[in-house]
């Protein structure tokens, strides 16, 4: 278990981007993608949004919200949100790196946040937040046994594909989507952490990855920014 988690702190910190887009001009949000080792093998913990929200309800998501002005950076705003939402103990997650952000619907600069969080962790819901929460294991995001894929046209007229997994639980005796951003943060950290070509396309060059998943990440931010330029 310890060569494992040693091995995976190793890759993704050469993908750590650290705060440096957190000056971009765009509102901020931040996820935490928690990493757990069972039975030798890599889990991500995810969650189901409560249906009472406005906001995308019953979607898998990622632990994580909205920026706050006590927040310190990104790595404050998902371990805060974690802890509100399934009552993860801050510090109980090992923090290893930032991954490279995404931007949501709203055009929220979304930063992951990866983390070991221990195996025997037991989730408590709030139930105003989120109904489920469960893991996956970390390989089905490359190897997965049931995936789609459509292209996607963002609101700035930003072309990109939108991965689409369905995941049979065990567990929870039920099937769970997870697609959008959610699966885009989960295939980008599989990717760095495997180092192998998935059973399906991605829109990275996966021999340079770093370089690859910037300019994907730049080309957006400019689509997006571009419409804002044009709104004002």
């Amino acid at each position: 278990k310890q060569a494992v988690m040693e091995e995976v702190r190793r890759r993704l910190r050469q993908f750590d981007v650290g705060d440096k887009f957190s000056r971009l001009p765009l509102p901020r949000a931040a996820v935490l993608l928690p990493l757990t080792v069972r039975g030798g093998r890599l889990h991500l913990l995810l969650t189901v949004r409560s249906m009472q929200l406005r906001r995308s309800p019953g979607e898998v998501c990622f632990p994580g919200g909205k920026s706050e002005a006590t927040d310190k950076d990104d790595i404050d705003t998902a371990l805060r949100e974690a802890k509100e939402e399934v009552g993860l103990q801050p510090e109980k997650v090992e923090v290893i790196c930032r991954l490279m952000p995404g931007i949501d619907k709203m055009n929220n600069l979304v930063t992951p946040v990866v983390g070991f969080i221990e195996d025997t962790f037991q989730a408590t819901p709030n139930p105003d937040e989120v109904s489920e929460v469960f893991v996956v294991p970390l390989e089905y995001f490359i190897k997965p046994l049931n995936y789609k894929t459509f292209l996607y046209k963002t609101s700035s007229g930003y072309l990109t594909r939108i991965h689409c997994f369905t995941y049979d639980d065990q567990e929870h005796k039920r099937s769970f989507k997870i697609w959008g951003l959610t699966a885009h943060f989960a295939v980008f950290l599989a990717l760095v952490i495997f180092g192998e070509r998935p059973t399906f396309e991605v829109d990275y060059d996966l021999d340079n990855l770093i370089s690859s998943s910037e300019n994907n990440f730049i080309n957006l931010y400019a689509s997006v920014y571009e419409r804002k330029k044009s709104n004002l």
